[in-house]
Order: C-alpha cells, then structure tokens, then sequence
C-alpha cells in the first residue's frame, strides 16, 4: 500500500502543481487574459482524458508484462524534455489564433510529462487491485485528489509569493525525475508479483454485468457539469478581479475538494442534504449572475461552486462499478471532463456573443437535479422542477441583462466586448469590456471630441494633457477601446495605440468617430502591446499610458520590472508613464511606486470623482490614474501639483518581476 499510495500521492502533487506554474509561465504573451487559464484547462482535461484511455485500454488489451515495459520505456523517454521552460519561439507576433498556439506550447513543453503523470492513479490502481485482490482501490482516488488539492493550496502561499517561475519550473523537474524512479520502481515491483501473471479479467472477482451504456453515460454527464460550472465560475471570477494562479486555484480546490469527500468514504456524502442545497444555490446563482456586486457575488459562487460538484460527484461515486471495471469508470470520467472544458474553454468564445455560459451550465445543472430525483417522491419531483424553471427564469434575465441594452455585442478569446447607448440628457454610445466601461463618446457632433468617462478633463489624463508643452507630441497608449484618449489630440501630435484584440479594433472604428476624426495622425498596431513594444524601436514617446483592462481585471505582466524597462526605453527624457488604476480590488499604487524607484522617477496618484461635483453628466466617470516620470517642472505644474498625491512603496516591498508576483499584498 506505501508503494502505490506514495506513487499515486507524488504522481498527483505534480500534475496539479505544473498547472498554476506553466500558465504563469506564458500568461504575459497572451495578454494576461483570463481566456489562457480556460485553455490551459482544455489542455489539461484532453490530455488527462489520454491519459486515462491509455490506462484503460493497455489493462484491457495488453498482458500486464507488456503493458508495464511500455509504461516504464515512456517514463523514461519523458525525461528528455526536463525542465519544463516554455521555448520563447511560441510567443505570438500578430493576430495568431492564441487558442492553438497556447494548446501546441502545452503540448511539446509539458505534454509527455503531464500524459504519463495523469496515467498515475488509474493504472496503478488497476495494479494494486490485481496484485491484492482483496483490497478496493477506490480510497486511492481520493488520496489523489487530496495531494492535487494540497499542490494547488501550497501554490498560492508557499511558492508563487517567494519562489521565481523559473527556479519552480526546474524544483519541478527534478520532484518529477524523482516520481519516475518511484513509478518505475511501482511497475517492476507488480511485474515481479505472482498476482500480475493473471489475465485482466482477475482484477476482481465479481459477477457485476459490466457496466450499460445508459450508466457510463450518466458517469460523463455527472462529470462534464461539474467541469462546465467549475471552468464558468472560474471565467466569472477572473473576468473581474485579475487573471493570477491565485484566483484560478480557488474554484480548482473546491472541486478537487468535493472528490476528495466523496470518494473517500460515503458518510461525507448526505444525498438528501445535498440535493436541497442544490435547489437552494442554483436559483440564487442564477438571479445574482448579472450583479458586480463582487463582495457578496465570488463567496457566493464559490459557495455554490462547492454544492453543485458535492452533488454532482457524489452521485457518481454512489454509481462506481466493482474495481474491474474502474478504468473505464475513470476513463469515462474524464472524457466528461474533457467535453466540459472544451465547451467551456474553446467553443464558449467563438460560438457565444456574450459570457452565457453561466447561465447555460446552472439550468443545465438544474436539469440534471430534476433527472437525478426522477424516481423519488412526487413532491420531490415537483420541488425539482420548480428549481428548473427558477433557475431559467434567473438564467434568462442575466442573458437579457447582457443583450437588451447592447447595440452591438462581439466576443473572442479575449474577451465579450459590447457597445451601449444613452439618450437622455445628452446622447452617449460608450464601449463595455467584460461588465466595465472602456471609453465612450457623446454623438452630438459638436461635442464628439469633448473627453469623457474616464479621459475627463480632471482626471489624470486630462490634467497631464492640459500640463504637456505645445509642442507636437507622440502618445502610445495600450489598449485601444473606444479611443476616447484621442479626444486631447491636436493637429501634429501623433497617437499609436496597440491592441490585442482585432474586435476592439473594429468596433472603435465603427461605431466611435475617435480615429477618423481626431486631428492627429493616429495608429493602430495589433498585437499584445508589451510584446509589440518589445519588437520595436524607441518610440521616444512624450506619453505612454497603460490602460489594458479586460472587465475589471489589470494585466499584471504590465506591471513587472522587465515590462518597465521596455517603456522606459521607448520614452524621452523627461516622458510620462501613465497608469489606469482604477480597480475595485487590486491597488496598483505600490506595485508602481516600487518600480518608479528603480529608474529614479516619482509616482503620483490623481483621483477624480465628478459625481460628487456640480456639472459632468454620466458620461464622466470616477477614475484613478497614476503618473510617473522624472520631470519635476511637469509634476510642479498648475494643474497636477495641487490634484496629485506621491506614492511611496511600502517598506520591504519586493518589485514585481515576470518570475514573481504577490497579489495578496495588493488586495484591496
């Protein structure tokens, strides 16, 4: 049992723990986007679905001598690849399609590692129950996802805050060159028992049927919805807070939690307990979909996030078949998995025009609840049923929510981007980016190029604009959106914008009058900005502002000591960086200070809050912006001095690298 369990235990630790390290790893190529996570996901459930086909089929067709020669031969081959560092190469350059491109870096960077260790608790389960007939492996299981949950808890605390990417990539390798000699040692060790010699057939002796087609079906249901509403959540959260492994591994842990639980022993699972708490949390998710309310909206979700995957795999572990058949139990666990992650993570933001996903997985889950208490009592039945249609109502108003007051709605992996009109007092089109405004534009035509949301004449944009010499200038500005920075642009000047996604470009350009009717000279450079930047020559900006928000979530490998190089070599002497902070839940400020320290600069923060004045309309907006540049005659000018507030990084504040980050500290 040491053998086997210590296997299975390491095995596991390292299939989860590669996740948050790989991801974090090329988040900075992809725009920081929380549609990286949901592909690597993908990734991550298809491949574990290899893996568990693999352990499925060779203890099905294969002797076990052979089939252990196999495995032990690809164990070692896998070694070839260590360590796992993604190869620069893969970077994107232009408009590639980020989907495949991060699917072909997973595959040739971690892939025959990540196969083989999801392999581990399937096919050394099949081995143990072969070699002592008298013991039932489904503990092993649990003992699996408990070593994932305890990597994904550690990651958070314990390595991302401390340790740099590329020193967790090679811990990582040689933790894995390790498992191999245990794993290698595991298989020969099988080999070697009198027990292995008997056909796959002895694995138990049972006279249970195999399995029906209509069960094994309900086996991928149970598990595809789990995955669906684990990978929504997940998008939901990090659409609006930041795109970190921390923020990822939350929901992740729930759900390996609620395996954990209902494989270990059955007393954790309370089916009638389970299946009125479901009724419970779906409905109420369903009415709180559309709210940014974020503070009562993630414990909540992640609260129901925990029900929905009690429920949905307790009732799988009620319906595991007698230990002969567990391979293709666990095989077709994963192929749910798999189909709900790959409708989540790739068919979701090309098929889709707004985040509906979440209100598809709750009814969906609602269905399933219904289906689940089909043959209990009536009044069961019943109370079921009224949880579906509930949950629909909930569902459809969150959708209607996202598509009544959009006059044009576009997503992609990037994101869902929308445009909205307001006609009274004074007529408005602004662009929507996840549930946060990205600029907009007043549609009278004399007012088309007075500054607004929150480009406002006293926010930190228009006070440094208002303070720039007359000479032409050159303003970089990443992230597009609407273009209303373009408002302060005079005959001479010249605006680059750079953008990661084509569908801002084209909404900018079409329902937004910034670009073709702005007196300056303006360009558009599609790409991810840090990356374009990188590519070029200095700029010589007088300005360069950061402004690349996806919902309410901040780039953080904009944010980084390397990322601060590249802008500071693209500035002139003298330039400004400029800073949109504003964020409900992540304080920049300190993360900036910090690196306007090492390049001799100061930080300043300009808060703006027309609400609370006499005058601006709604199409001014609250904002924070932060400023920083070595040119004092700037910052001691009229307009700054007296609205700008110095930023100080706090003591023993460690600058953020593209190896490290700590968001705990910058939580607000």
């Amino acid at each position: 049992m040491v053998l086997y369990a210590g296997a299975i235990f390491l095995g596991a630790f390292l299939l989860f723990l590669v996740q948050p390290i790989i991801a974090k790893q090329i988040l900075p190529w992809f725009g920081g986007s929380a549609a990286v996570w949901a592909t690597c996901m993908v990734f991550f459930q298809m491949t574990l679905l290899i893996g568990y086909a693999y352990a499925d089929l060779t203890t099905r067709k294969l002797a076990p001598r052979r089939q252990i020669i196999l495995h032990v031969t690809l164990l070692v081959l896998s070694l070839l690849v260590l360590p796992i560092v993604s190869d620069t190469a893969w970077k994107p350059v232009g408009d590639e399609n980020p989907s495949w491109r991060i699917l072909g870096l997973l595959a040739l960077t971690i892939g025959l590692p990540y196969f083989l260790l999801s392999t581990t608790s399937p096919l050394l389960q099949a081995w143990f129950a072969r070699r002592f007939h008298h013991a039932i492996p489904y503990r092993l299981f649990a003992l699996s996802n408990l070593a994932s949950l305890l990597a994904l808890l550690a990651y958070p605390v314990m390595i991302e805050p401390w340790i740099s990417t590329v020193t967790q990539s090679v811990a990582w390798s040689i933790f894995y060159g390790l498992f191999v000699l245990l794993c290698g040692y595991a298989a020969i060790a099988s080999a070697r028992s009198d027990a292995t010699v008997a056909v796959p057939e002895q694995i138990a002796a049972t006279s249970e049927p195999p399995p029906s087609f209509g069960r094994q079906l309900t086996w991928l249901v149970l598990a595809g919805m789990a995955t669906f509403l684990l990978l929504a959540v997940t998008n939901h959260v990090t659409q609006n807070v930041a795109s970190l492994p921390f923020l990822w591994i939350l929901p992740l842990s729930l759900y390996l939690a609620t395996f954990i639980f209902c494989f270990d022993h059955p007393r954790w699972y309370r089916r009638n307990v389970f299946l009125l708490l479901a009724a419970i949390v779906l409905p109420l998710m369903a009415w709180y979909s559309d709210s940014l309310d974020l503070k009562l909206v993630i414990p909540m979700y992640l609260a129901g996030l925990f029900v929905c995957c009690m429920f949905c795999h307790g009732e799988l572990s009620q319906l595991k078949p007698a230990p002969k058949y567990l391979t293709t139990y666990y095989l077709m666990i994963s192929l749910g998995g798999a189909i709900g992650g790959l409708l989540v993570g790739l068919v979701a933001p090309y098929v889709l025009t707004g985040y509906f996903e979440l209100a598809i997985g709750l009814v969906a889950c609602a269905l399933l609840l219904l289906y689940r208490t089909f043959r209990m009592a009536w009044w069961t039945m019943l109370a079921s049923a009224a949880v579906v249609g509930a949950t629909a109502w909930g569902a459809g108003k969150a959708i209607d929510y996202q598509v009544s007051d959009s006059r044009v709605m576009m997503r992609n992996f990037y994101s869902v981007i929308r445009t909205r009109e307001y006609s009274e007092p004074v007529p408005y089109r602004s662009m929507v980016n996840g549930g946060i405004m990205h600029g907009g534009q007043l549609l009278d035509p004399e007012l088309r190029l007075r500054p607004s949301s929150y480009f406002g004449p006293n926010s930190g944009f228009g006070r440094l604009f208002a303070s720039l010499p007359d000479a032409p200038r050159k303003v970089g500005v990443i992230g597009l959106g609407a273009g209303a920075i373009a408002a302060y642009a005079r005959k001479g000047d010249t605006f680059r914008f750079y953008e990661i996604n084509p569908q801002v470009v084209d909404l900018a350009k079409r329902e937004f009058t910034f670009l073709t009717e702005s007196p300056a000279r303006n360009e558009v450079v599609l790409g991810d900005g840090r990356l374009s930047l990188e590519r070029e020559t200095s700029q010589q900006f007088d300005v360069l502002a950061m402004d690349a928000f996806s919902g309410d979530s901040i780039p953080m490998h904009l944010l980084t000591r390397q990322a601060m190089a590249i802008y500071v070599r693209h500035l002139k002497p003298g330039g400004v960086l400029a800073f949109q902070a504003t964020n409900r839940f992540v304080n920049i400020a300190p993360v900036a200070a910090s690196l306007a320290a090492e390049h001799g600069m100061t930080a300043v923060l300009i808060s703006d809050s027309p609400e609370n004045e006499e005058g601006p309309g709604y199409w001014i907006s609250s904002t924070d912006q932060i400023l920083v540049t070595a040119n004092r005659a700037l910052l001691d000018s009229e307009k700054i001095r007296g609205a700008a507030t110095v930023i100080a990084a706090p003591p023993g504040f460690r600058v953020w690298t593209d190896d490290f980050n700590n968001l705990l500290r910058v939580l607000k």
